[in-house]
C-alpha cells in the first residue's frame, strides 16, 4: 500500500474520533456530563379535556341549569403545522337518542339543545332546560379553555317522588368507580347513570354488596352502552335478596370508559346525585355536613382482604373532636358497613374524619354520607363522598348570591387558601381573597359573591401554603320553606400534566 493511501486512513480515523468525542458532549461541558441526571418535568396546563353528565331528570316540572366555566390562567395554546394558534373550543353536545333501548325516554322524552358553553376563560356561561331530560352530555375544551373546564348540573324538582335539589359536577371518564351509600330499600329508588362519551361500544360491570359480602346481580354479563349514549340501571331490579337499606356499588369497565353517577330518590324525603368516592384509602374526609342536619347516616366499604377498624372525628370550627354518637367503626373486608350519627354536628357546621383506630393498620376503605335536613314533610337529602385533598387547583360552577357556602376543611397542618369567586353568567366583577383554615378545623364561607354580580358564579380554590385542604360546597334553594340543598365536593381539576424534557443523549450507543 502506498505511503499517501496511509496517510489518508489516518487523517480520516482521526477526524472520526473527534466527531465521535463532539457529538457525546454539550458544547462548553466536560464529557462526564453525558451521564447527568435528565432534568425535572415540567407542569403545562393540558391541552384537552372532557366531562360527562348524567341525564337530570325524567320529571315533567324539572327545571335543569347547565353552568360551564374556565378558571383563567392557561398559557396560550400551542401553535398548529402552519404555525398558527388553534381556536380554542368548549363543546356540549347531547349523548343518545331518548328511544333508544336501555333508556328511560319515550313518546314525551325530549331531546334537549346541546346548551350554550364558555367562550373565554373567567366567564361562567348558563342554559336553562325546563322539563323532562332523559339523556347525558358529553363535552370537551381544547387550547385555553381546556385547564380546569367545569360544568355543573343543578336541576330542581319541587314536587312529586323525585322532589329535591339535584346537583352534580360533571366528571371525565373512567374505567373504575366506587359508590357507597346506595339502597334498594323501600320507597327509595337508586339509579347508576353510565354515559359512553366514545364512538365504540362500552361494556360496564355492576357488582352490589351489602353487609354481609358480594350479591348476585342479574347482568352477569355486564351492561352494554352504545357509543355516545346514557344507559341508567335501576339497582333495585339486579338483585333477588330483596331490599337492603345500604349498599356499596362498583361500577367497572370491561371494555372502554364511561362517565358514572348514582341518582337517588327517596320517597317523601327528597332526591340528589350521589358522585362517586375518592379512591380507597386508609384515610378519608367527608367534607360540608350542614349545621342544621338532622340526621347524618355513614356508610362505609373495605374492598380488600383485611378488615377496618376506623376512628370517627368531627372536623369542626374549633377543633376535632370525637362525636358522642359513635366513636368507632368495624368495616368488615368486602362488606358495607353503616352507622347512624343522629344530632352530629350540634348547630355548626363540620366535616367528619376517618382515620385508623391502629395506626399500624391502614387498611383502605371508601366511604359516602347521607345527609338529611329537615324534619317531617319538609325534609330533604344529600349525600356526600369522601374526597381527596385539593392539591392544584378545583372549581365549582352555579354558585348563587343567597344559599351558597364553601366548606374548607384542614385535618391536619394549618393552611391558607386563595378563593376566587367569578364574574357572574350576566355581570359583574371577580373578587379574590386569602383564607386561613387552622389546623384540625373546618372554616365556612357564606359571604362569596362579589359586589355587583349578577346571574350565577364559579368558585375556584387554590392552595397556597400548609397542610392538605378539603372543599365542599353547599347550595341551598328553599321551597315552600323545605330546605332543599345540594352538596358537592370539590375535586382536584387536574389542569396541568407534567411534561418530560426531552435531550438528545448517545451514550445509548455506547458498547
Amino acid at each position: 500500500m502506498k505511503r499517501t493511501t496511509l496517510s489518508l486512513i489516518a487523517v480520516a480515523t482521526a477526524l472520526a474520533a473527534v466527531t465521535g468525542f463532539a457529538a457525546l458532549t454539550a458544547p462548553g461541558e466536560p464529557a462526564e456530563s453525558a451521564a447527568a441526571p435528565a432534568p425535572q418535568a415540567a407542569r403545562l396546563p393540558v391541552e384537552r379535556t372532557s366531562l360527562l353528565c348524567p341525564a337530570p331528570s325524567t320529571s315533567e316540572i324539572a327545571e335543569t341549569l347547565t353552568t360551564s366555566y374556565t378558571p383563567p390562567g392557561a398559557a396560550a395554546p400551542a401553535p398548529t403545522g402552519d404555525g398558527t394558534a388553534a381556536k380554542p373550543t368548549a363543546v356540549l353536545g347531547v349523548a343518545g337518542n331518548p328511544h333508544a333501548a336501555g333508556g328511560t325516554g319515550g313518546k314525551k322524552a325530549k331531546v334537549p339543545k346541546a346548551p350554550a358553553s364558555v367562550t373565554a376563560p373567567g366567564k361562567p356561561v348558563a342554559d336553562e332546560t325546563n322539563g323532562a331530560v332523559t339523556h347525558g352530555l358529553t363535552g370537551t375544551a381544547t387550547g385555553t379553555l381546556a385547564p380546569g373546564w367545569t360544568v355543573q348540573q343543578t336541576t330542581l324538582v319541587t314536587a312529586g317522588a323525585a322532589r329535591g335539589l339535584l346537583g352534580v359536577t360533571c366528571s371525565a371518564p373512567d374505567t373504575d368507580f366506587w359508590f357507597p351509600a346506595a339502597s334498594t330499600a323501600k320507597g327509595r329508588s337508586d339509579y347508576i347513570h353510565l354515559t359512553n362519551p366514545d364512538d365504540t361500544l362500552a361494556v360496564a360491570d355492576i357488582q352490589l354488596y351489602g353487609p354481609e359480602g358480594e350479591l348476585k346481580t342479574s347482568i352477569p354479563e355486564g351492561v352494554q352502552v352504545p357509543p355516545r349514549s346514557t344507559v341508567p340501571v335501576l339497582l333495585g331490579p339486579l338483585l333477588s335478596v330483596g331490599a337492603l337499606e345500604n349498599l356499596t356499588a362498583h361500577v367497572t369497565t370491561r371494555s372502554g370508559r364511561v362517565g358514572a353517577a348514582l341518582g337517588s330518590a327517596t320517597d317523601g324525603v327528597g332526591s340528589d346525585w350521589l358522585a362517586a368516592s375518592a379512591d380507597p384509602a386508609a384515610r378519608a374526609l367527608l367534607p360540608g355536613i350542614p349545621a342544621d342536619a338532622t340526621g347524618v347516616r355513614l356508610v362505609a366499604f373495605a374492598p380488600g382482604d383485611s378488615d377496618a377498624d376506623l376512628k370517627i372525628q368531627l372536623v369542626t370550627p374549633n377543633g376535632t373532636i370525637v362525636p358522642a354518637a359513635a366513636e368507632s367503626l368495624h368495616v368488615k373486608a368486602g362488606m358495607t358497613a353503616s352507622v347512624d350519627l343522629p344530632d352530629l354536628t350540634r348547630g355548626a357546621a363540620a366535616s367528619l374524619l376517618l382515620t385508623p383506630s391502629d395506626p399500624k393498620k391502614q387498611v383502605p376503605v371508601v366511604a359516602a354520607l347521607r345527609v338529611v335536613r329537615g324534619k317531617g314533610s319538609d325534609q330533604e337529602l344529600a349525600f356526600i363522598p369522601a374526597t381527596a385533598p385539593v392539591t392544584a387547583r378545583a372549581t365549582v360552577a352555579d354558585n348563587r348570591a343567597k344559599g351558597t357556602a364553601l366548606t374548607l376543611t384542614a385535618p391536619g397542618d394549618a393552611a391558607e387558601v386563595k378563593v376566587t369567586a367569578s364574574a357572574g353568567t350576566e355581570g359583574g366583577s371577580p373578587a379574590t381573597r386569602t383564607v386561613t383554615v387552622k389546623a384540625g378545623t373546618t372554616t365556612v364561607l357564606t359571604d362569596l359573591a362579589p359586589k355587583g354580580i349578577k346571574g350565577s358564579y364559579a368558585i375556584t380554590v387554590e392552595p397556597v401554603s400548609g397542610g392538605p385542604v378539603h372543599a365542599a360546597r353547599t347550595l341551598t334553594v328553599t321551597e315552600d320553606g323545605i330546605p332543599m340543598f345540594t352538596v358537592q365536593t370539590l375535586v382536584d381539576d387536574r389542569g396541568t400534566v407534567q411534561v418530560p424534557t426531552a435531550r438528545q443523549d448517545l451514550t445509548i450507543l455506547d458498547d
